[in-house]
């Protein structure tokens, strides 16, 4: 007999899953314990469970995997293998579908008439203090992105409007947010993304108390101190609009102790065989609650936690060191909704994309 956990680090699907697919009685358990409710199972179920992960991986519904199970271990293998072929079909017919869905959209795209202005033309100069600039670059450069893919995410956008620079950087499964106050423009909002080289060459720079100018002049930003100057071109990609990423519904607030959290992750339980691939990694997870009385939780396997929240740990630990307070404001909706990290003082945040833990 295996425990629930032994099942999940063997190669099947999470605890979570393993509990979800029992409610679903898909693959039920050989044995529950009466006292304990712990689930056991019986050694041909570790093929099952194989089975039933790749099916899973592979989108087929839970109503035909249950008939997939059923036929398996059988002498006539047709019904699988109609079912198999059955899926693949839809599979096919979901991508043709989507190429032309697709089709249509870059059609719409091509054809997009371009506004008379632009965020993303206008030219800048501006002070800023140097030390928030700095606070702002250090609290937002973990989120930037790496993909070649996707070069529009591979630096720091400045949204420059009235007296705030807002630096924003997001790879698709966080964005982080931080502000400085500005003096000496003016005009309309401006936006400009810098590359991540010329991002950290202007933050190497931000080492005195006092003041940098910040120019943007068509194609190319400038970065200057009394240290020194720091210029480069700007890409010519749209940064996506992280004003309408950040529109969360409320949930539920619960201040923490920067130190004490950090610990609890780094020490307390992570998902076993709960890891996800994002970019061609594996991460571990960790399961967060907030109970009653404001508190966190970092549950582990033994935790019915399917309705909690799911995160990256590497990604959550970023996002503290970045927040750079020894108390922050953490913010769980639902467990589809990004978790939010915030300072006190609103002066930054950081939103990491959840992982359904049933799948």
């Amino acid at each position: 007999m295996r425990s629930i956990g032994e099942m999940a680090r063997q190669g099947g699907p999470s605890v979570s899953a393993l509990r979800f697919y029992d409610r679903a009685g898909v693959l039920v358990p050989a044995w529950v314990d009466p006292v304990s409710g712990y689930r056991w199972y019986g050694p041909g179920q570790l093929a099952e469970a194989r089975l039933l992960a790749r099916l899973r991986r592979a989108g087929m519904p839970l109503a035909d995997i249950r008939l997939v199970l059923a036929g398996w271990s059988g002498t006539d293998t047709d019904l699988v293998r109609g079912l198999l072929e059955a899926h693949l079909r839809r599979l096919e017919r979901g991508l043709s579908d989507a190429r032309a869905e697709f089709s249509a959209l870059r059609a719409l795209l091509d054809h997009r008439e371009n506004p008379m202005t632009s965020p993303h033309t206008a030219t800048v100069d501006l002070t800023v203090p140097a030390p928030e600039l700095a606070a702002a670059l250090d609290a937002v450069r973990f989120a930037a992105g790496a993909d070649a893919e996707l070069p529009m995410l591979g630096g720091v956008l400045f949204d420059i409007e009235g007296d705030v620079l807002q630096a924003v950087a997001t790879d698709r499964y966080r964005l982080a947010v931080a502000r400085a106050r500005t003096t000496g423009y003016g005009g309309p909002r401006a936006q400009v993304v810098v590359p991540l080289p010329l991002a950290d060459a202007m933050r190497a720079l931000l080492t005195g108390p006092g003041s940098a100018r910040v120019a943007v002049d068509g194609d190319r930003v400038t970065l200057e101190t009394d240290g020194g100057q720091a210029a480069g071109p700007v890409p010519g990609h749209e940064f996506p609009d992280h004003r309408r990423l950040v529109r969360l519904p409320a949930g539920r607030r619960a201040p923490v102790d920067t130190a004490a959290f950090r610990q609890a992750l780094e020490t307390g339980p992570a998902r076993v065989g709960g890891t996800r691939e994002q970019d061609g990694e594996h991460h571990e997870l960790s399961v967060l609650r907030v109970t009653d009385d404001g508190s966190v939780l970092v549950c582990g396997d033994t935790d019915d936690a399917t309705d909690d929240a799911a995160v990256n740990r590497d990604f959550l630990l970023d996002a503290l060191a970045a927040g750079a307070r020894e108390r922050l404001v953490l913010e769980l909706g639902a467990p589809t909704a990004p978790l939010a990290l915030r300072r006190p003082d609103g002066t930054a945040f950081s939103l990491l994309m959840p992982v359904r833990l049933e799948n």
